[in-house]
C-alpha cells in the first residue's frame, strides 16, 4: 500500500473510530508500527490528527483559538450530567475549556453559588447566564487559550479556595490519568486542584483512553469521572472505580 492510501486509511480511521491505534493499523495493514508511527507524524504535522500515546486522535477542538472550536454535543451532555455536582453554596472552580464554558451557560439561579475561574469566557457566561458570584482570577491573558496564566494567575488562584474543581482536559488514560498538550495549562490545572477540596474530570468521546504530552493529576486525585450517558459503559471499562457518572 502506497503512503498516500495508508495515509488515507488512517484518517478515515480517525473519523470512524474517534482513534488510531498504531499497533492495531500495522497489525491489520502487514506493516510495521514504525511505518504507521511515521504516517501519523506527518498527519500531526499537517494539522490532520494530534499524536497520542500509542496512536493518534482527531485533530483536538481544544488546540484550536477558543472562537474557531467547533461544538460538541459530548461536551454538552457532560455539562448537564455535572450540574448534580454544583451543591447550594459551594465555591466551585471551572477552567477555560469548552465543556466548562457549556456547564458555566447551565448554573442555576438561586443556589447561592460561587463559580471561580481563569477564563474570562467562562467568567461572562456565568454571570450572564446566573445569579452566581463569579471570582475571575487573573493573570496573562493566553491568545490562544483565551485563558489566564503564568506566574500572576498562579498567584491568584493559591489565594481562593474551592469546594469542587471540575476539571477539562485532553486526555484520561487508567495508567497515565489526567493529561493536556498545554504545559501552561497543566500548570494551571494543577494549582486550581491544589485549593480545591474534591475535584471531578468532565470528559467524552475521544478523550477517553487518549493521552497527551504533560500530565495534570493521576486518577487517584479525582473525586471522580463524569461521562455522558451514553458512555458510561466503555468509561466504565476503562476507569472502573473512578467512574461516579
Amino acid at each position: 500500500m502506497l503512503a498516500k492510501q495508508r495515509k488515507r486509511h488512517l484518517i478515515e480511521l480517525l473519523a470512524r473510530d474517534g482513534r488510531v491505534v498504531a499497533k492495531e493499523v500495522a497489525a491489520e495493514l502487514g506493516i510495521s508500527e514504525d511505518t504507521v508511527r511515521r504516517d501519523l507524524r506527518e498527519l500531526a504535522d499537517a494539522g490532520l490528527a494530534r499524536r497520542v500515546y500509542g496512536g493518534a486522535l482527531p485533530f483536538d477542538a481544544s488546540e484550536r483559538p477558543f472562537a474557531e472550536r467547533d461544538d460538541d454535543s459530548g461536551k454538552e451532555r457532560v455539562a448537564e450530567s455535572a450540574l448534580a455536582l454544583l451543591e447550594p453554596g459551594m465555591t466551585i472552580a471551572l477552567d477555560g475549556g469548552t465543556t466548562a464554558l457549556a456547564l458555566a451557560r447551565r448554573i442555576p439561579n438561586g443556589a447561592g453559588l460561587t463559580i471561580a475561574t481563569p477564563s474570562p469566557h467562562v467568567a461572562i457566561a456565568a454571570a450572564e447566564h446566573s445569579d452566581a458570584r463569579v471570582l475571575l482570577l487573573g493573570g496573562e491573558l493566553g491568545r490562544h487559550s483565551m485563558t489566564s496564566g503564568g506566574a500572576l494567575a498562579l498567584e491568584a488562584i493559591a489565594r481562593v479556595g474551592a469546594d469542587r474543581f471540575l476539571l477539562g482536559a485532553s486526555g484520561v488514560h487508567p495508567d497515565h490519568g489526567v493529561t493536556t498538550d498545554d504545559p501552561d495549562d497543566a500548570a494551571v490545572k494543577r494549582a486550581l486542584a491544589a485549593v480545591s477540596r474534591e475535584t471531578y474530570l468532565l470528559a467524552s468521546g475521544p478523550k477517553l483512553g487518549a493521552r497527551a504530552r504533560h500530565t495534570v493529576l493521576a486518577l487517584d486525585q479525582l473525586a471522580g469521572v463524569v461521562v455522558p450517558s451514553t458512555e458510561r459503559d466503555a468509561a466504565r471499562e476503562l476507569l472502573g472505580a473512578h467512574l461516579v457518572r
